[in-house]
């Protein structure tokens, strides 16, 4: 590993703690190194404050120093004027003479000018140190400026013979997840701005969709329901938390939920990617039951999968969602439990 890989992959560790709040920023760390030394750190905590570059800059205790110093950073400095003025003016106002670049901005008003803002200043400029996986830490915010999409996770637990659920019209539902597991799943939710579920999973699980057994603000609510016919009672239109029916004929609702018109005479799941994306939203849970999760898959609209592998033999039921052939799982044991673990 070189001085410059070591670098940047302290970079990418600190952007990681941006993970809940950063969105719909990408996560960014910095990392400012004299005489081989860290002098400071900083990444990009909250969507409207400070970047990455600026934390770090202001955790130096000795200014002078940054004369001397070089400047790590995960992502490409902004020089746009956003909710904050550009990280590429402040960087060459402090006179730091090296910077180095783990990947160029996707995001089209930066996409390379920061670079070449240094560059003309003067500044020493490396790019592309560990570029996959600097990359790979704002896999979110790429899909969905080039894609115009939100980054879309599905999640779901099976049974030892490959089922989601029994075959049911009332009564509880199966509880296929381990208490660890479970937690496991609201620290997703926390991870994600919106979560969906169909009109079958609304009604007969009776979700609350929160991060009650994590930490983290809860992810916008989402519920497929044509002819709005699910009842008023259940936990999502409780008013704790923002809440979106998707229907064909939109109507008054309750406190804190509102509906969004679609055409269900056309394919409806490129309708809620782009209304969405026009809505800023940059990464979607999808929880929703088997014909759900499945009509993701056969669409393509999907980045990662999450499959939790319980003990349990159901016998029959609702078949899980197939995975199309030629991805390869990593996996994880977790609680005794065996998650894979797809990305396309």
């Amino acid at each position: 590993m070189t001085t410059d890989e070591k670098y940047i992959r302290r970079c990418i560790q600190l952007a990681q703690n941006g993970m809940i709040n950063a969105a719909p920023n990408p996560m960014v760390g910095a990392v400012i190194v004299y005489r081989d030394k860290i002098i400071g750190e900083g990444y990009h905590a909250r969507c409207g404050e400070a970047h990455a570059e600026v934390n770090a800059i202001r955790s130096v205790s000795d200014e002078q120093l940054l004369t001397k110093s070089t400047l790590y950073v995960s992502l490409e400095p902004c020089s746009h004027y956003g909710k904050t003025p550009p990280c590429a003016d402040l960087i060459i106002s402090k006179g730091i003479p090296r910077v180095v670049v783990g990947c160029i901005d996707p995001f089209s008003q930066v996409s390379g000018r920061g670079i070449q803002k240094l560059r003309n200043a003067g500044i020493d400029v490396t790019v592309g140190v560990l570029e996959a996986e600097c990359r790979r830490l704002i896999r979110r915010f790429i899909t969905f400026n080039t894609q115009k999409r939100p980054y879309v996770t599905l999640k779901w637990a099976q049974s030892a013979d490959g089922f989601i659920d029994t075959i049911r019209e009332n009564g509880s539902p199966v509880i296929l997840s381990t208490p660890l597991n479970l937690a496991y799943v609201h620290k997703q939710r926390a991870e994600h701005q919106a979560i969906l579920v169909g009109r079958r999973t609304a009604l007969l699980d009776n979700p609350s969709l929160t991060v009650r057994h994590w930490y983290g603000k809860n992810p916008l609510r989402l519920v497929i329901d044509r002819n709005l016919s699910l009842p008023p009672s259940l936990h999502l239109f409780d008013g704790s938390s923002p809440t979106i029916v998707f229907t064909e004929q939109p109507k008054p609702m309750g406190k804190n939920v509102s509906c969004v018109a679609l055409d269900f005479h056309s394919d409806i799941l490129p309708q809620i990617m782009d209304k969405l994306f026009r809505n800023n939203i940059q990464s979607l849970l999808v929880e929703g039951g088997a014909s759900l999760s499945q009509s993701f898959i056969d669409a393509g609209l999907w980045d990662e999968i999450y499959i939790e592998h319980a003990q349990s033999v159901l016998g029959d039921g609702v078949k899980a969602p197939q995975v199309p052939a030629g991805y390869k799982a990593e996996y994880e044991l977790r609680d005794g439990v065996t998650v894979s673990h797809y990305v396309r």
